[in-house]
């Protein structure tokens, strides 16, 4: 399968075919081979930007962070976490296929409800969000671009 350009920086990936005949990424953030679905993709990539051109430390992103909405156990495609183990950020990648629509971002909102982070961005590799939520005034502003580390820190 060749997977669709993006607008992210490229990023060198290690990939080996699985004995079932997919293909499996090396995955830094989980240090193991995962399957390379679209979705994934992005998510390498974007992890990428992060880690390699906005300043976020490797060991503050994790992946696919389980989380209790309600009742419901629920796993967050990433979570940057500042230096003192405090959620600041959700991500949540879609396929490049996938548009960005409310039901999209209803979803992270839901994360929302357990972690409270200041910050949320969605990304389907092509397209990127990112919200900052303004807890005291009761509102959110969507930003220009994805901000970098220092940015964030509380």
């Amino acid at each position: 399968m060749k997977y669709p350009a993006l607008n992210l920086p490229p990023c060198e990936l290690r990939t080996r075919k699985n004995p079932k005949g997919w293909l499996d990424v090396w995955d830094t953030q989980r240090r193991r081979y995962v399957k390379l679905t679209p979705e994934e993709w992005v998510r390498q990539h974007f992890v990428h930007l992060l880690t390699g051109h906005l300043g976020y430390p490797s060991a503050v992103v994790g992946t696919e962070i389980q989380i209790a909405v309600g009742e419901t156990a629920k796993r967050c495609d990433a979570v940057v976490f500042s230096s003192e183990g405090k959620p600041l950020v959700i991500l949540e990648f879609k396929a490049p296929q996938v548009v960005l629509n409310q039901k999209v971002f209803d979803q992270i909102v839901r994360y929302d409800t357990a972690l409270q982070v200041p910050y949320l961005v969605v990304s389907n590799g092509r397209r990127h969000y990112c919200c900052h939520l303004l807890a005291e005034e009761h509102r959110f502003e969507f930003l220009p671009a994805i901000p970098r580390w220092e940015e964030i820190q509380p």
